[in-house]
């Protein structure tokens, strides 16, 4: 399978939309339930999000409620989005290709607490019980996710393609045409139509208001300004990444075993 990852509010809507424009079959809707009406607002062009988000392995597939049973050889060049948490736990065999993509921290934050002000005015709307959100800062979040990302392809090894989404948008042309010839080629003009640079609604956000010191926050750029560069994750960096994981956990996680 071709998994798109990364955190929520990542950039994973928009690879979808541009690798459905350039024919990959999908698996997915691109407005789950009545998502369209309540939180559409924060993708106008669609989510393309299936149960698989959670990840392709035992407790998704076979589908608990069709029995449909994906098969890893049948899949090949299939889509699914599946995001962080859900990568860790896909099954190696689904691992063909991985498009993953990367949002600043800052923009991240902005994002992450728009969708959550559509989602709340939603559940207001159909007195619905809240969403379940992760009780960490969404900084703390940002950091978490995208360490496993790393940790898990420097791990297991499969082939990815890690991209900034603001390169993305930045250099459409190039970025995606180098991204659906790695894929094994698409419809290029296609795919590059589906970005709407204008629909990004926060760029250059202001940093929010986070418990973490200056390293840390350096270090956060550091990882998104390297694969935003498309130079690779030095050494060095990756010593800094794993050292500070390791406080990170103390501090916000201090309940979880090493390497949990």
């Amino acid at each position: 399978m071709i998994l798109v990852t990364g955190t929520k509010r990542s950039g994973t809507s928009m690879w979808m939309q541009i690798l459905v424009a350039a024919g990959f079959p999908y698996i997915g809707e691109a407005f789950p339930g009545p998502w369209q009406e309540t939180i559409g607002a924060a993708n106008p062009r669609g989510f393309y999000e299936s149960p698989l988000r959670k990840g392709i392995f035992w407790a998704t597939n076979p589908d608990p409620d069709t029995g449909l049973f994906l098969f890893p050889k049948a899949t090949r060049r299939h889509l699914v989005k599946v995001f962080i948490p859900g990568l860790v736990c896909t099954d190696y065999a689904f691992l063909d290709r991985v498009v993953a993509t990367m949002r600043p921290w800052r923009d991240y934050c902005a994002s992450l607490e728009r969708l959550y002000a559509l989602e709340d005015a939603s559940i207001a709307d159909r007195e619905r019980a809240p969403a379940r959100r992760s009780p960490l800062p969404p900084a703390v979040e940002w950091w978490f996710e995208n360490y496993e990302l790393i940790r898990d392809f420097a791990t297991r090894r499969y082939p990815i393609n890690l991209v900034s989404y603001d390169r993305l948008l930045e250099d459409p042309e190039r970025v995606i045409r180098g991204v659906v010839g790695w894929l094994g080629g698409g419809e290029i003009e296609a795919a590059v139509a589906a970005v709407e640079p204008s629909l990004r609604s926060t760029s250059g956000a202001p940093a929010p208001a986070v418990d973490l010191s200056e390293s840390t926050i350096a270090l956060f750029d550091a990882l998104h300004d390297a694969v935003y560069r498309e130079q690779g994750l030095p050494a060095s960096l990756l010593a800094r990444l794993n050292e500070e994981q390791e406080r990170m956990r103390e501090r916000w996680l201090p309940d979880e075993e090493p390497g949990g």
